[in-house]
C-alpha cells in the first residue's frame, strides 16, 4: 500500500474574513469621498517632516500586518503630504483635478482587472467626433500625452522614412531624418526623439515670435536648410497649449507647411486641444483637426484621475503597421475566448493595460461633453479674471499673453535688477507653498524668474485668484522688508 504524503497547506491573497474587508472598503470610501468634499478645509501643500519620510525607510515586510493598520499608516504617513492637486488653490504645472466618480471607476477597473476594448472604442469614436478627426482614424488610450507623443511620431517616422524601419532599424537611413517643433515645445518630444533612435540633435528647435507662437518664416528657412544639406524633414510638430505660457502654435499655418513640404503634422495637444470644446475658444485650435497624428491627455483639462491621455492617427493602416505584431500565443481563435479582444494591442508598445477608458466612459456620460466645454471656458475666463487683477496691481507685471489658460507674472520692487527680482520672486514661490496657501508653480520666461498659474481646476473660485493676488503681494512686501 502506497503511502500518502502529507500536502501542504494552500494559500491565497483573498481574505479571510470578507466581511473585515467589506467594513474596511465601506470606511476607505467613506473616507475619501468626505477628504474630496472637504478639501478646501485644509492646507494645499505640506512639507513631509523627517520622521514620516525615516518612516519609508523601513526593510520589506516579511510576514503579514493587520489590514486596520496598514490603512492607519495610510492616513497618516501619505495622504496628508501628497502634490495637492485636487485643492481649489492647486495651479501648479498643469495637473488635473479628479472627481468622485471617476475615482469609484477606478475601484471598478481594478477589479475587473482587465481591459474592454469596446468600451476604449467607444470613448476613442467619441474622442473623434469632439474633436474633428474622420471616424476612419485610429486612436489609443495611453498612461498620458508623453506616451501619445511617443506613438504618434514612431508612426510618422515610420511612415516617412523611405524604408521599413522596423526590419531594417533607424541605422539604414541614407539621411539623417530630422523634425521641427518650437523652442517652446514640451520635454516629451526630445524623449520621444531620443527613444526612437533618431538622437536629440534631430529636432529643430525653432525660434517662436512675442506671442512665443513657433516662428513661421524661420521653420520654412529651417527646412530648406536641411534639404540642401542632404537631410529628411518628415515632421513638424505643432503645439496646442505649451506648458510655459499656454501659448498655441498657428495649427492652420503649419498643416499647409507641411502639405507643401509632404510632411508628417504631429500636434501636442496635451491640454489645449481640449479648447475645442468651448465656442469661445475653438478658434484659437483651429487646424488642429488637419493633423496626421494628435495627442492629448483626459488628466489635464478633462480633470480625470491619472493616468490617461489618447492618441488619434488620422490614417489607420499606416498606425497599424507601425506596431502590429501577432505571434502564435496571441493569434485568435475560432470561438470561445479567443474570438474576443487583442485588436487594441497593435496600435501601441503596450501589451498588458489597464481599463484606464472606464473612467473616460463614465466621467462622460456623468456630465456630458456639454459640461466639460462649460468648465474649461470657466477656466479661461478665470484666467483672464486673475490676468486683470494682475493688470490692476502696481507691484506685480504679466510675464506673457494670457492665451488660455496659463498665467505667468511676477512681483516687482522698485529699484532692484532682475537677478534680485528673480531671487525675491523664487522665495514668494516658497513662501505660498510651505504656508500652505496657494500652489503655483514657477518657471523662466525671457530671463525672469515668474509665478505661473497653470489652471485646469474645476473646483477654483474667483475668490481663490484673489487670494493669490493678495497672498503674492503681502508676501513679496515681507520679505522685501527682512
Amino acid at each position: 500500500m502506497v503511502q500518502e504524503k502529507a500536502m501542504p497547506s494552500e494559500e491565497t491573497l483573498d481574505p479571510e474574513d470578507w466581511e473585515s474587508m467589506r467594513a474596511l472598503g465601506h470606511r476607505m470610501v467613506d473616507d475619501m469621498l468626505d477628504d474630496m468634499k472637504t478639501i478646501r478645509e485644509r492646507p494645499v501643500w505640506q512639507p513631509t517632516p523627517d520622521q514620516v519620510k525615516a518612516h519609508f525607510k523601513r526593510p520589506v515586510p516579511l510576514d503579514p500586518q493587520p489590514l486596520e493598520e496598514i490603512y492607519e499608516e495610510f492616513l497618516e504617513n501619505v495622504l496628508p503630504y501628497r502634490r495637492g492637486n485636487i485643492h481649489p488653490r492647486f495651479w501648479a504645472w498643469v495637473v488635473g483635478t479628479g472627481t468622485p466618480l471617476g475615482v469609484l471607476a477606478e475601484l471598478l477597473a481594478a477589479s475587473v482587472n482587465s481591459a474592454n476594448s469596446r468600451v476604449e472604442k467607444q470613448v476613442i469614436d467619441w474622442f473623434k467626433e469632439v474633436l474633428g478627426f474622420p471616424a476612419s482614424a485610429s486612436g489609443l488610450l495611453t498612461s498620458g500625452c508623453s506616451a501619445a507623443n511617443l506613438i504618434g511620431l514612431a508612426v510618422a517616422r515610420n511612415t516617412k522614412a523611405g524604408f521599413d524601419v522596423r526590419r531594417e532599424g533607424i541605422q539604414a537611413t541614407p539621411h539623417k531624418m530630422v523634425l521641427y517643433a518650437s523652442q517652446e515645445i514640451h520635454m516629451s518630444i526630445q524623449k520621444a526623439v531620443e527613444l526612437l533612435g533618431l538622437g536629440s540633435d534631430a529636432l529643430r528647435l525653432v525660434p517662436v515670435n512675442d506671442d512665443f507662437q513657433v516662428d513661421l518664416e524661420a521653420l520654412k528657412a529651417t527646412i530648406a536648410q536641411d534639404r540642401q544639406d542632404g537631410h529628411l524633414p518628415f515632421c513638424v510638430v505643432g503645439a496646442a497649449g505649451t506648458t510655459n505660457t499656454g501659448a498655441i502654435d498657428d495649427l492652420s499655418a503649419l498643416a499647409d507647411v507641411c502639405l507643401q513640404e509632404n510632411l508628417w503634422f504631429h500636434v501636442d495637444g496635451a491640454f489645449g486641444a481640449w479648447a475645442a470644446l468651448t465656442p469661445g475658444a475653438r478658434n484659437q485650435v483651429a487646424g488642429m483637426e488637419r493633423a496626421d497624428s494628435l495627442a492629448f491627455d483626459l488628466h489635464k483639462w478633462m480633470y480625470m484621475p491619472k493616468e490617461i491621455g489618447c492618441v488619434l492617427v488620422r490614417r489607420e493602416e499606416e498606425h497599424r503597421k507601425a506596431f502590429s505584431l501577432t505571434p502564435a500565443y496571441l493569434a485568435r481563435g475560432e470561438g470561445g475566448r479567443g474570438m474576443t479582444g487583442g485588436g487594441l494591442r497593435n496600435y501601441g508598445f503596450q501589451l498588458s493595460r489597464g481599463f484606464r477608458a472606464l473612467k473616460a466612459w463614465m466621467s462622460l456620460k456623468e456630465h456630458g461633453i456639454r459640461k466639460y466645454g462649460r468648465l474649461i471656458q470657466q477656466n479661461i475666463d478665470q484666467a483672464r479674471y486673475l490676468a486683470e487683477l494682475i493688470d490692476a496691481a502696481p507691484e506685480l507685471e504679466l510675464a506673457a499673453p494670457v492665451t488660455l489658460n496659463v498665467v505667468c507674472f511676477r512681483y516687482l520692487r522698485p529699484g532692484l535688477g532682475d537677478a534680485a527680482l528673480n531671487a525675491l520672486n523664487k522665495e514668494i514661490l516658497v513662501e505660498l507653498q510651505e504656508q500652505g496657501i496657494v500652489v503655483p508653480s514657477g518657471t523662466t520666461i525671457r530671463g525672469k524668474y515668474v509665478l505661473r498659474v497653470g489652471h485646469t481646476n474645476h473646483r477654483s473660485r474667483r475668490e481663490d485668484f484673489d487670494i493669490l493676488v493678495c497672498e503674492v503681494i503681502r508676501i513679496g512686501k515681507a520679505l522685501s522688508l527682512s
